[in-house]
């Protein structure tokens, strides 16, 4: 492995700090087994790139936000002509919270454990009042895509495509289930924060943590990665299409780092927000459960509008273009 130009070699090593190197390869990315959206299985390859251990923290980002001024979205104004059929007294910045239910509900409506939250944020993440006090360990929430983005461009990298994050959440298991293996809990232990009991109304979880834990709780995959699995849902860069990025027709053909580009290709007519674009999460979050959403698994996927903020969505970054000697 060749070493780093003297003259950039600290810089290097600065911005890889506390990121994994992937090799890169080709993989099977998706899955026949679980949900349509994951379909199809396809052969997908990708270059080698670095990747964040773990979600941005709160500590990271308030460093960012100290230094910039940045306002995420979920502090602004909002425009009401964006939101024509919106309750003019929730018109207030604020972002969505997960509020337990008593008993069991209706899962079909999520209405009955999301509040659309005036005043809540990544400094209030469970709405006013609350704080971050004791999370700098924490993934950060509350976050809009527009936020991830300003803060990778401000730390001089970037946010993982969809096959790029799902490449590096596999830890090499090529196919396997979880980032761990087949098994969800080998030996009764378990491997990441995920909703324990029935959702959303039975919490068994035992300890100090009932939703979001620091990072690096659980072990990480092959590739040193932690929370790729549970914790917090994160941002990929690719638009969300039922046709996912990677697909091709003719089968000889392997596509190599494919985007989703198209945030037209992304609205649904019809819906309400159909004309915000959406983008593709990945990795399931500390609310996903078997009864409900078994999403924390490499090939799951799912779609947000670009303007959602919600306590359970974070995001990592990674970095293309710097040599693996960096370290």
């Amino acid at each position: 492995m060749s070493e780093i130009p003297t003259p950039h070699r600290a810089l290097d090593r600065r911005l890889v700090k506390n990121m994994a190197w992937v090799p890169g390869g080709s993989f099977l990315m998706g899955s026949e087994d679980f949900y349509p959206e994951e379909r199809p299985v396809r052969r997908v390859e990708v270059g080698g790139f670095w990747i964040d251990e773990h979600p941005v923290i709160v500590a990271e980002f308030r460093r960012f936000v100290k230094a910039t001024g940045y306002v995420t979205v979920a502090e602004r104004p909002l425009d009401p002509g964006q939101y024509p059929d919106a309750d003019p007294a929730l018109l207030h910045p604020g972002s969505l919270v997960f509020c337990q239910t008593a008993g069991p509900v209706d899962l079909r409506d999520v209405s009955q454990w999301w509040r659309y939250t005036p005043g809540a944020s990544w400094r209030h993440p469970a709405g006013p009042g609350s704080t971050t006090d004791g999370l700098d360990r924490h993934p950060v929430t509350h976050v809009a895509a527009e936020d991830a983005d300003a803060y990778a461009a401000w730390a001089g990298k970037q946010l993982p495509t969809e096959a790029e994050w799902e490449f590096a959440a596999r830890g090499g298991l090529d196919r396997a289930v979880f980032t761990w293996g087949d098994e969800e809990a080998p030996r009764g232990k378990v491997m990441a924060n995920t909703w324990q009991g029935r959702f959303p109304w039975q919490d068994l979880k035992t300890g100090r943590w009932h939703r979001t834990t620091p990072v690096s709780s659980f072990p990480a995959n092959g590739y040193g990665l932690s929370d790729m699995a549970g914790n917090v849902w994160e941002w990929t860069s690719d638009y969300f299409a039922t046709r996912p990025a990677g697909q091709v027709q003719n089968a000889c053909c392997i596509p190599r780092n494919p985007r989703a580009n198209s945030a037209a290709g992304s609205l649904v007519p019809g819906q309400p927000g159909a004309h915000i674009p959406r983008r593709v999460l990945k990795g399931g979050s500390h609310l996903c459960a078997p009864n409900y959403c078994l999403r924390y698994r490499p090939a799951a996927r799912q779609g947000e509008a670009v303007d959602t903020s919600t306590s359970h969505l974070g995001f990592r970054c990674i970095l293309r273009n710097a040599p693996a000697a960096a370290r």
